[in-house]
């Protein structure tokens, strides 16, 4: 079960990855260019919100069945995982930043959601998702990509 959930997690950041950049960008261009917001917009903020949130629900369970997750704390304790830098990226790093990204790309599909006018929908769009994506970026183990 471990090493599935760890397949889906690896492959699905690619996605993940892939479409948050692609809505960060397109809301940035939408900005910049002042163009109307329009359906294609709202899908490619609404498929970045779904991608991320499948696959925090992915690593909420690799996390609470991985060795290198909660098993890796309890095991070692806090102070251990805390010293070691491998440890503390998979035990404490990664989750806690891409569960704050996460959030920031909930926030911000929402609020984009109440605003009345393009302009202040692509600013709030590229706010927010532009913060998410520097933190996602922060916190990818890049040595497990390549």
């Amino acid at each position: 079960m471990y090493t599935t959930f760890q397949f889906l997690h690896s492959y699905w950041a690619y996605l993940v990855l892939l479409i948050v950049l692609l809505a960060t960008f397109n809301a940035l261009a939408g900005l910049f260019s002042k163009r109307e917001y329009g359906a294609k917009d709202f899908r490619i903020s609404l498929f970045a919100l779904i991608v991320t949130h499948i696959q925090v629900l992915i690593g909420l369970i690799l996390y609470f069945i991985s060795p290198m997750g909660l098993q890796n704390i309890t095991t070692n304790g806090m102070g251990v995982v805390m010293k070691d830098s491998v440890f503390r990226l998979y035990a404490v790093e990664h989750p806690l930043v891409m569960l704050i990204t996460v959030v920031f790309i909930t926030i911000g599909y929402s609020k984009h959601k109440k605003k009345l006018l393009s302009h202040r929908k692509f600013k709030t769009l590229a706010i927010f998702y532009t913060i998410a994506l520097i933190l996602m970026l922060s916190r990818i183990p890049w040595s497990q990509w390549f």
